[in-house]
């Protein structure tokens, strides 16, 4: 059975975490895979109209994230801000469904944001790692690891590391 794994696209998402994703889960490698199928990449959208980063990739919103068996959180360009109020909401819905999300890079500050981290060891990138523990102090940011698994949360340090978190989501 195929899993769905949704790429929210949040109005900060940068382009490079967000095209290491969609390379990893949505070029089709079924003939890698012991199990013969591959992944369905969507794109998650605040209206689930389609991405223009993603031509051709089906679309949904993010009300529709707790329908999905992965989240992927591209990394952000405001660390200040307050995300979308839609997407927290469908970040939370999506983890009491029981969906993977995982933050690439500073999309971290997303799950935080979201109270996803709270409790939780968390990575994200080593310039913005006291930044992350300061502004969300009931997380454990780690500023020494590529990723951390935290079970059904996880987050990748920099943007390598971003895809050495994708490649470790695959099985």
């Amino acid at each position: 059975m195929r899993q769905t794994i949704g790429l929210a696209l949040h109005a900060d998402a940068m382009l490079y975490e967000t095209a290491i994703a969609a390379e990893v889960f949505g070029v089709d490698r079924a003939d890698l895979s012991p199990t013969g199928t591959w992944y369905e990449l969507v794109a998650c959208t605040p209206d689930g109209a389609p991405s223009p980063w993603l031509p051709g990739c089906p679309a949904r919103g993010f009300a529709e994230l707790a329908d999905l068996d992965t989240v992927v959180v591209p990394s952000t360009s405001d660390l200040d801000g307050q995300p979308d109020a839609a997407l927290l909401a469908g970040l939370r819905a999506a983890r009491d469904a029981g969906a993977r999300i995982a933050a690439l890079c500073t999309g971290a500050f997303v799950l935080a944001a979201a109270g996803l981290l709270d409790g939780h060891r968390a990575a994200t990138h080593w310039m913005h790692a006291d930044q992350l523990a300061r502004r969300y102090p009931g997380v454990d940011v780690r500023s020494d690891v590529l990723y951390v698994d935290d079970g059904q949360v996880l987050t990748s340090a920099g943007k390598t590391a971003a895809l050495d978190l994708c490649l470790h989501l695959v099985h």
